[in-house]
């Protein structure tokens, strides 16, 4: 079982590279809640997401023979992967699925990782990256199923308390769980009290639906606004599921037009430019999904959009994703 102490460990080893990130105040959501929101602004990181925290953590952890790493990702993973490893010296392959745009695999190639797309989901991502530990040598950095990654993201968590210990309440996105799990750690280990709220798009959520279950769901992965949510959280899902499951208080959903309208808030209200996955905290807030009771964190994770749909989105566009159209005249 992870502790408080694996935090700390991991709180080192970053250190001077993804940590102390802006906490900074929210005067529109503050205003929307009637309550204090505070925004963490893990948009801030030098690869532009939360991921590097648990990347770090994990790339440093390993021993000094390495031939080299790879993962499965949608895309802010495999750029905090491709920074540790280029802070190492060693290879790094990212293995991604054909549904992840276009600017993330052109930031993980600009810090000198190999991108590999393989198939439409990350289940088949994921095939190619465990061809290549047992081919080639390397060594698997899960995305959120691994104990030193959900230390690494339990950092905020630490950050969070030491900056305002009267928080009731810390909205964070949810995925694979390694984010949720960590900061749910760190801070219910500090503050039992406090209220952990995971909230994720209601397009193929698999934590949500996993929870409920009592194993892992299989979804399908469609286009979304928030596609870092993406993908299952794997048949053999050890750290993430259990810990997500009795550290949330909560698990909410937002649809893509309440993510549409939140990335518009963020930008307009806030001034920041913030990928769709990183706003549905905000979303739970806007929509009235979420009541607040006391001051509160809302985690922006990560600002690597697709610059040319954000700029849609800004504008009052409408968005095509798939099946369905979001925002624009389509949407009134």
């Amino acid at each position: 079982m992870l502790k408080l102490a694996d935090v700390m460990a991991a709180r080192k080893r970053i250190a001077g590279i993804a940590d102390h990130t802006p906490l900074v105040p929210s005067p529109s959501l503050s205003g929307k809640t009637g309550q204090e929101v505070l925004l963490k602004l893990e948009l801030a990181q030098p690869t532009g997401a939360f991921k590097l925290r648990g990347a770090l953590n994990a790339v440093g952890g390993l021993g000094g023979d390495v031939a080299g790493v790879t993962c499965c990702s949608t895309g802010n993973h495999g750029r905090g992967i491709a920074y540790a490893a280029q802070q190492r010296g060693i290879r790094a392959v990212i293995c991604m699925s054909s549904l992840v745009h276009q600017a993330k695999v052109d930031g993980i190639r600009a810090l000198g990782a190999e991108v590999r797309i393989h198939g439409r989901s990350q289940d088949e991502a994921q095939e190619e990256c465990l061809r290549l530990v047992a081919e080639e040598g390397l060594i698997e950095v899960p995305p959120f199923d691994d104990p030193l990654v959900i230390a690494g993201q339990g950092t905020i968590g630490l950050e969070l308390l030491e900056a305002r210990p009267d928080l009731s309440a810390i909205l964070v996105p949810l995925s694979g769980g390694g984010l949720a799990a960590g900061v749910a750690l760190a801070a219910k280990a500090i503050r039992p009290d406090i209220r952990l709220i995971g909230v994720t798009m209601d397009r193929g959520p698999a934590m949500y639906h996993s929870i409920r279950a009592g194993a892992p769901v299989d979804v399908e992965e469609v286009p979304s606004l928030a596609d870092s949510l993406g993908g299952g959280i794997g048949e053999d899902n050890r750290w993430t599921l259990p810990m997500c499951r009795d550290l949330l208080d909560e698990t909410v959903l937002v649809t893509e037009q309440e993510i549409y309208d939140a990335v518009r808030v963020l930008y307009f209200e806030d001034r920041l430019v913030a990928e769709g996955a990183s706003v549905v905290g905000s979303a739970a807030l806007l929509t009235g999904k979420v009541s607040l009771d006391g001051p509160a964190a809302v985690l922006v994770t990560g600002r690597n959009a697709d610059m040319a749909q954000h700029a849609r989105i800004i504008a009052g566009e409408r968005v095509a994703l798939g099946d369905i159209d979001v925002g624009g005249p389509a949407a009134v």
